[in-house]
């Protein structure tokens, strides 16, 4: 890690770090022609809300500031070099100094106490904000990890025990210590995961297109922040299932020659060979990265116009919770 950041007063020692904990804000965008992809959290709704509890956000930058990413079993942390306060959400077992406490809170720590998020209870994901955000250098704009790639969070990987993870500011969010939110829980919304047709829809039949979306598909092992491979009946495409290589988006369904599908998530590449038949709503992303392998899915099909409504309707209903903690 860099002299700055060991230099930084109030940290983070990881005694142990989870599954898959990696430092991830709301992404890295505008890179693609150079072919980064965006990052960032797979929930940003959860990263948000983590964010507003300690005082990190406005409405301008709901996600601006890096929150660790927790993944099915998190990390233990004990505080040293001073105070600060953190708030963890998602559905998580988590204790301090081995005494539960609650998500969507705003905890007050000090010096010594020891944090562990034990496991997530439902969905895949939590996410633990700290009050003045975390000292790390942001890469193209953004300390989102891109572990493949080495880039951004804490030396471009995830967590190991023994790590330090210096605090930027940790006198900011004393006064929000205390604070308390209604949880929100996407992976709680039971329905089908909206989509939009296409690019490449054309490449199958009517038939295979139905089958899509009347089939229950499974997240297979294959699945993590590059993208899901799901199980289900096979999609043959009438016209091949190669083309030339055109630009992915986060949730892009490509289906490629064994047509199973496969999901783009955050850290995908940023172009692909195989058609694409539909693309998840970024309304319904986060709940998508709410789940998990093993979890299963039904696809739904709603135009364009419904797709910006749903999503405005999100940005609205953040703003409303912000209201609600008088930010």
């Amino acid at each position: 890690m860099s002299d700055d950041r060991d230099k930084a007063d109030v940290a983070f020692r990881v005694a142990s770090p989870g599954m898959m904990t990696t430092l991830q804000d709301g992404g890295r965008h505008g890179q693609g022609h150079l072919g980064v992809p965006p990052s960032g959290a797979l929930d940003t709704m959860s990263l948000g809300l983590a964010n507003a509890l300690v005082g990190n956000v406005s409405e301008d930058a709901p996600q601006a500031s890096g929150s660790l990413e927790i993944t099915l079993m998190g990390p233990r942390l004990r505080l040293v070099g001073g105070d600060c306060v953190v708030a963890i959400t998602g559905d998580a077992k988590i204790t301090v100094n081995d005494r539960p406490v609650e998500t969507f809170r705003a905890l007050a720590l000090r010096e010594g106490d020891e944090l562990q998020i034990h496991r997530v209870l439902s969905g895949a994901r939590a996410y633990l904000a700290v009050g003045g955000g975390f000292a790390a250098t942001p890469f193209l704009g953004s300390v989102s990890t891109l572990a493949r790639a080495g880039v951004g969070g804490f030396d471009g990987r995830a967590l190991r025990a023994g790590d330090r993870l210096p605090l930027r500011n940790a006198a900011r969010g004393q006064e929000c210590a205390g604070r308390v939110g209604e949880p929100h829980l996407p992976q709680r919304e039971k329905r089908p995961i909206r989509v939009g047709l296409g690019p490449q829809s054309d490449f199958f039949s009517r038939a295979k297109i139905a089958r899509f979306f009347s089939a229950e598909w499974t997240i297979s092992a294959l699945a993590d922040r590059m993208g899901y491979r799901l199980t289900g009946p096979a999609l043959a495409s009438a016209r091949g299932h190669n083309i030339v290589s055109d630009a992915l988006m986060t949730g892009s369904i490509q289906i490629p020659g064994d047509g199973q599908p496969i999901i783009a998530m955050n850290d995908r590449g940023t172009t692909g060979g195989y058609p694409k038949i539909a693309t998840v709503i970024r309304a319904d992303l986060a709940r998508l990265g709410q789940m998990k392998p093993g979890d299963r899915l039904r696809f739904e099909a709603i135009d364009p116009a419904h797709a910006e409504h749903l999503w405005r309707g999100r940005q609205e209903a953040f703003r409303a919770y912000l209201a609600r903690l008088a930010i």
